[in-house]
């Protein structure tokens, strides 16, 4: 599956990813540095309805954020591993709790602890097309 976005459609796309994820808990952002990885899950947030103030975790390098879904609040994470050596790294980090505790979690840069994920992880690639459009690819690379 393909979404082609820009800042412009972005809350469409975004309501359209969370229609076709289905009841997938744990998606594995890929894109270069720049690519607008930070800037989609903001999206997803927004479409989930978090009131919380969304940005990267780069620092903290994992977010908690609550949204409410057929009337009870459930939890999200939101993770960067970028500043992560490795796995080992991550698991010391708490990342491993989060992809296993079925709350829904949104990770970037995922190729840094591949070998934590649970085997049914959404894979999602986002590639630069131009300045302002991005394309959005889900499932194998």
């Amino acid at each position: 599956m393909e979404f082609h976005f820009s800042l412009n459609n972005i809350k469409e796309i975004a309501t359209a990813f969370w229609k076709s994820a289905g009841d997938t808990k744990v998606f594995a952002f890929h894109g270069l540095m720049g690519a607008g990885k930070t800037t989609f899950i903001h999206a997803l947030c927004d479409a989930k309805g978090v009131k919380d103030t969304v940005g990267s975790p780069t620092f903290s390098i994992i977010n908690e954020y609550a949204y409410t879904e057929n009337g009870s609040t459930k939890k999200m994470f939101h993770l960067d591993l970028y500043r992560l050596k490795d796995e080992e790294e991550a698991i010391q980090a708490g990342v491993e709790d989060c992809l296993y505790s079925d709350h829904i979690c949104l990770v970037e840069w995922p190729e840094k602890a591949p070998g934590i994920f649970p085997e049914n992880t959404l894979h999602v690639y986002i590639d630069i097309i131009d300045s302002a459009n991005r394309k959005l690819g889900i499932g194998d690379k």
